[in-house]
């Protein structure tokens, strides 16, 4: 719990994430050593950082590159002793918050490729060991511990300063913070490889960081906007796999399976991005969706045509051929499978989506919606085989038999 807070702080110190890790973990491997001795302390987190700040110390005192300013803190440390901690207390709880957000903007920084910046974040901010996010993305051990032994010398090698940002780069990097929790959370909620069709461990882990962010940065709506998009969607983690871990769409799932706490949460957190003013971001307009879900009791209670409407405003500020794909789902399921599939013809034609293989499932669905049998088992068994998730496979294949028993059925 308190690691986080140790590293952010002390990369403040020692300007170096890398080496404030390291100390970081020794302060805590101490904390084994003598606190079954002497029993917890009353402020561990003050005791904590007291005994990373000694060994920072001693480590720029070794490498003879340490300040005045840090010459004077170990005059103080040493001479002070155990009441340092209470000392220190105040200026922890001062420094933590200010901090956290440096870190979260220091591991989501654009110099970094966005696989270095979510295994870095995860590392630092969501304290999974390396073993433990090689599991999650299905990515060898060593793969992942290069990455994040490079991200953390190119941060020091390209001396990116230990700060929130301001201004204009505040929003662009603010982008980058959010694009990072959200890809942690879709890998969870719908995993892109492997045996599992859903990881809720990772889901979890981007909660945490979005409702940290949320705290660090309340007047930003786009924070509640992704948070809100999370805690709805995760509300939905209980009913949609079956019991075997087979995959339940949506439109099937059993509704009282969803966590209803998580729903009133999240639509807390878009009513508070709502409040906040302005025009709607991109997560604030994606929650809105799933909240047009999380309302209606029952699949035929949704309001499809508000959803269409949304994502129309969606591909008006941050338009992608994904979200027209979404928005032709929205206008079949409000005005019918010929209207969603003239959407989806002009994404075929384009070919931008030509090895995605929702948009051939998409595709296959509207198909066999129209009666179209024959074409939507091609659709269906072509999306099967682009994609990596062996239950989704196994889910779009099930569904291409049942087109080809139709197709019989109707030619009999």
């Amino acid at each position: 719990m308190e690691s986080a807070k140790l590293i952010a702080g002390l990369t403040r110190m020692v300007g170096d994430v890398g080496l404030a890790e390291d100390l970081a973990q020794d302060a805590l491997v101490a904390a084994l050593e003598k606190w079954p001795e002497s029993g917890v302390p009353d402020n561990p987190g003050a005791w904590l950082m007291q005994t990373a700040k000694h060994r920072a110390i001693d480590h720029l005192r070794r490498e003879k590159r340490i300040a005045p300013k840090h010459e004077a803190m170990g005059r103080d440390l040493d001479t002070e002793g155990g009441a340092a901690v209470d000392a220190l207390d105040t200026a922890i709880d001062d420094h933590v918050g200010d901090d956290l957000l440096r870190l979260v903007f220091f591991t989501c920084h654009p110099v970094l490729s966005t696989e270095a910046r979510v295994a870095l974040t995860l590392r630092l901010l969501g304290g999974l060991t390396t073993a433990e996010i090689a599991r999650a993305f299905l990515a060898p051990e060593p793969t992942i511990a290069q990455r994040i032994v490079r991200a953390k010398r190119t941060l020091l090698e390209e001396r990116v300063p230990f700060e929130v940002p301001r201004g204009d780069e505040l929003n662009a990097r603010f982008e980058s913070v959010l694009e990072v929790i959200y890809l942690i959370f879709n890998e969870g909620y719908s995993a892109t490889a492997g045996d599992d069709w859903m990881r809720p461990a990772l889901c979890e882990d981007a909660l945490r960081l979005g409702r940290i962010l949320a705290g660090l940065a309340p007047d930003e709506p786009e924070v509640h906007g992704l948070v809100a998009l999370m805690e709805i969607q995760a509300s939905r983690l209980p009913a949609r796999v079956g019991a075997r871990g087979d995959p339940i769409l949506l439109l099937e799932q059993d509704r009282t399976r969803w966590d209803h706490l998580l729903i009133r949460r999240g639509l807390a957190a878009l009513d508070r991005a709502i409040e906040l003013g302005g025009e709607l971001g991109e997560y604030a307009l994606q929650a809105a969706i799933t909240a047009c879900h999380a309302r209606a009791r029952a699949p035929d209670e949704t309001d499809w045509k508000r959803i269409a409407w949304l994502y129309s405003a969606l591909m008006r500020i941050a338009p992608s051929p994904v979200v027209e794909l979404n928005r032709a789902v929205a206008v079949t399921m409000a005005e019918g499978p010929a209207a969603g599939l003239a959407i989806i013809e002009t994404l075929t034609s384009a070919r931008t989506l030509e090895n995605y293989h929702l948009l051939f499932s998409a595709r296959g669905d509207f198909l066999m919606r129209l009666g179209r049998y024959d074409e939507a088992r091609m659709e269906l068994a072509r999306a099967a085989s682009l994609t990596r998730n062996v239950r989704e496979r196994d889910l779009l294949l099930a569904r291409a038999a049942e087109c080809a028993r139709r197709s019989a059925a109707t030619s009999s």
